[in-house]
């Protein structure tokens, strides 16, 4: 996996266990949600040098079997594939990892009972209750010797939870707590609307809220994540110790950058000169 903001240089599956120990080494991780079923897409955000992409099955329209493609493009250019689904429900967290997802990501945790069943949904005991089936793309369909994909599963999957409402930051201390869960993400914007200021993400109530959740996740030196959708905010919260960034989703990329340049079509056609146009 490349290092944050290093354009990827070739081709070649990630590593099982590369996200995992990126997380354990507290590193700065970036990366947008994907609301769309093209796998082209996840090669270009793997080639553009991003660290992980979150398929986001909680909003937008992704299936299992669009799923399944995007994660193997995601492996070809080296970026980690995780899932975000769309609730704690044990055979669809199965199912993503089962197609080769090195993480799950989990909204709406709200105390320290859904952050155990997620992780107990997740892990192969003994640390949890995950099914067990070796002929699937995350075993290499039967050519990884069971005893070897067992043995290092849990060690390859990174379980994120995800903080949002008034309940997961009442509990905020045990959800912490738990065991097996790698990241604490907050998601701002449901978190604004859970502290009245429906999408204000900037608000002194909000950003105060983050800043307590990634200080306790940090405290028991846990990873903490968050949401963004400029520069501006990555860099606030990367100074304040966030390491997994979410940067935008991939339909916001896409409208931003065709914005840029009917942006700059529209002043040329004004009579505008353009600045710094590397283009020629």
């Amino acid at each position: 996996m490349p290092r944050c903001g290093q354009p990827w240089k070739g081709f070649g599956r990630v590593a099982p266990d590369a996200f995992r120990k990126a997380v354990a080494e507290d590193r700065v991780l970036v990366g947008p949600f994907v609301k769309l079923p093209c796998p082209q897409l996840v090669e270009i955000l793997g080639t553009a040098g991003f660290d992980f992409a979150v398929f986001d099955m909680e909003h937008g329209a992704l299936s299992m079997e669009s799923i399944e493609g995007l994660v193997r493009s995601a492996d070809v250019t080296g970026i980690a594939p995780l899932v975000r689904v769309p609730e704690e429900e044990m055979s669809l967290i199965s199912r993503v990892l089962d197609v080769g997802a090195r993480g799950v990501v989990v909204p709406h945790i709200s105390d320290a009972r859904a952050a155990r069943e997620v992780v107990r949904y997740a892990k192969f005991a003994p640390q949890g209750e995950r099914s067990i089936c070796r002929f699937v793309r995350a075993a290499t369909f039967s050519a990884r010797e069971a005893e070897d994909y067992l043995a290092h599963a849990n060690d390859e999957i990174v379980v994120i939870g995800m903080l949002e409402g008034l309940d997961g930051i009442a509990n905020l201390d045990e959800i912490v707590a738990v065991p097996g869960i790698d990241v604490i993400f907050v998601g701002p914007y449901d978190l604004s609307q859970a502290l009245g200021v429906p999408g204000q993400v900037t608000s002194p109530q909000v950003v105060t809220e983050i800043k307590r959740i990634v200080d306790h996740a940090r405290s028991v030196r846990k990873m903490a994540g968050v949401f963004v959708d400029n520069l501006r905010a990555a860099q606030m919260w990367i100074h304040e110790g966030v390491r997994l960034i979410a940067y935008m989703t991939d339909v916001g990329i896409y409208h931003e950058a065709c914005r840029e340049i009917m942006d700059g079509v529209a002043r040329i056609i004004t009579g505008d000169v353009l600045q710094n146009d590397e283009s020629g």
